[in-house]
């Protein structure tokens, strides 16, 4: 009597089918799922990482707002293109985040500053210099600065009867470094050609529209804008200084009144 063969079925086998059932079935299983059937309660977590995901794939509409912190950003990655117009304001800058250096040159105008922002401590020493000072003000110094100038007004006479000389002095509000030279100037005493006008010298340039007499540094200009029966007008050698100068006007005729009226102008060397 022949014996029959049987396979003998082992633990071992059984394992190798069940898996091999599986495998194949469950690749069948996941070709056969229908569209839009796998959800977020099918994944387990941690399951969809970085490389999953396709580039591009994470756009606005699907970031949760609020949800980009600051910690979330990257260095750099917040550009000046991706800053809406306007949205940095007033309370969206730290304390002392607007540093010295961060603020670009003549963006801070006169316009800019608030009514009494800058105070006498926000000034540098020796910030505030002549240059500086409108024609308003005048020279805020114990000696007249080079370049400088002092102007006033003068006037002489006398009555006549023998009086042929008068002298007046004039004080320079600030005094000058050194003395200056001194020129008169008398427009009406110089015979000029019909439809000529008078030429001022080079150190006295002239009135400036009758209001403001001038003069080159390191000169004094007297100008005689009206006289009556007058000889002479002189400023006396030893009467200029630093501090001021002398005026001495003699009369034409000595038995008629005279009088002499002007302008000065001081300039320091």
């Amino acid at each position: 009597m022949k014996s029959r063969l049987r396979p003998k079925l082992t633990y071992a086998n059984v394992i190798a089918s069940i898996a091999l059932f599986v495998a194949l079935g469950g690749a069948a299983v996941a070709a056969s799922l229908p569209k839009n059937s796998v959800g977020t309660q099918q994944l387990k977590r941690g399951a969809v990482a970085t490389s999953d995901l396709r580039r591009a794939a994470v756009r606005a509409g699907k970031i949760a707002p609020k949800s980009v912190v600051a910690g979330k950003l990257g260095s750099n990655a917040v550009l000046p293109g991706n800053i809406l117009n306007g949205a940095v304001t007033s309370a969206k800058i730290g304390s002392g985040a607007v540093i010295a250096r961060s603020i670009k040159n003549g963006v801070v105008t006169t316009n800019k500053l608030a009514n009494e922002a800058v105070t006498a401590a926000k000034l540098g020493k020796g910030s505030v210099t002549p240059a500086k000072l409108s024609d308003d003000f005048g020279p805020l110094v114990g000696t007249l600065k080079s370049g400088q100038t002092l102007r006033g007004a003068f006037a002489l006479g006398g009555a006549g009867k023998e009086l042929t000389l008068t002298v007046d002095g004039e004080s320079f509000q600030f005094p000058l470094a050194n003395p200056p030279a001194a020129t008169v100037i008398n427009p009406s005493a110089d015979a000029l050609p019909p439809g000529a006008s008078f030429a001022f010298p080079p150190t006295c340039p002239g009135l400036g529209g009758g209001q403001t007499p001038a003069a080159v540094a390191g000169n004094l200009c007297v100008y005689v804008t009206s006289a009556t029966n007058l000889k002479s007008l002189a400023v006396p050698a030893p009467s200029l200084t630093r501090l001021g100068f002398g005026l001495e006007a003699t009369a034409e005729d000595k038995e008629k009144a005279f009088s002499v009226y002007g302008q000065w102008a001081v300039t320091a060397p």
